[in-house]
């Protein structure tokens, strides 16, 4: 069975950092979990905002807990409202279901782990996800 390594996981920091960085965008806060739903890795940029840590690993974990990126839970949230909440009540509140949650996966389609970014749109916060996890060599999963 496949792990995300450290290495990986450093990656997968460094190169979504880079991409925020491309795009000018606000201070983001990263969080990569393993497959376990364990933190990885996570790291704040200067002048965040209090709450990144806890919003970044919310994304991360509802991607990965429900097999699906965070932008996939937004839509469900939109359609299905009351089985989002009730996944959210089971899950004790960690799951935050807005864009910028990515699964990531290696070559073979194996859950590795998710990338949960925040700090600017959602939009943005998943284009910064989906370009760190590619630049480490993995697959991501957005929707």
């Amino acid at each position: 069975m496949s792990r995300l390594t450290l290495e990986q996981a450093r990656a997968i920091l460094d190169g979504t950092l880079a991409k925020a960085a491309e795009l000018g965008l606000k201070p983001l806060g990263v969080a990569v979990l393993d497959d376990r739903g364990a933190y990885k890795a996570y790291a704040a940029q200067d002048g965040t905002s209090l709450m990144r840590a806890e919003v970044a690993h919310g994304k991360a974990y509802g991607a990965l807990a429900m097999g699906m990126g965070s932008r996939a839970l937004f839509k469900r949230a939109h359609e299905q409202a009351y089985f989002i909440d009730s996944i959210n009540t089971l899950a004790e509140g960690r799951l935050v279901p807005v864009p910028g949650g990515v699964l990531v996966k290696d070559a073979a389609g194996a859950i590795l782990g998710a990338v949960g970014v925040s700090g600017d749109t959602s939009d943005n916060d998943e284009a910064c996800a989906v370009a760190g996890i590619t630049k480490a060599g993995l697959v991501a999963q957005a929707d």
